[in-house]
């Protein structure tokens, strides 16, 4: 979607029978939130670390877990970007046969799809 042209959509929690509101803007806090309540409908247990000041940096966001699934996500807003510690992570993850996903309000499907 270009960026000029900003939509707001309805997020639809898949089997849920409930509809979140999209904004066009959404900042990554409100996004991991919807993540999280969506992946908790679903039975997923999700681990977000409060506060990272004192943590290794790049940890990412979210590590959901479902057998016989672990998942690591990087949740990021619309123009977000990877740091390299992030990057780093997600790299190091992915090498040790870890599945790892960097999540925009753009990819609800995938995500929805995702946590099925």
């Amino acid at each position: 979607m270009p960026r000029h042209r900003a939509r707001s959509t309805a997020l639809r929690l898949a089997g849920a029978g409930v509809t979140l509101p999209a904004l066009p803007r959404q900042s990554e806090a409100s996004f991991m939130a919807q993540v999280v309540a969506y992946a908790k409908l679903r039975g997923w247990h999700a681990y977000h670390t409060y506060s990272s000041r004192r943590s290794e940096p790049g940890f990412p966001d979210l590590v959901l877990v479902r057998r016989p699934r672990v998942l690591f996500i990087e949740c990021k807003a619309v123009g977000g970007y990877l740091s390299a510690s992030q990057a780093a992570w997600l790299d190091e993850l992915d090498a040790c046969g870890q599945v790892t996903c960097v999540w925009r309000p753009a990819d609800w499907p995938s995500i929805e799809h995702a946590l099925a």
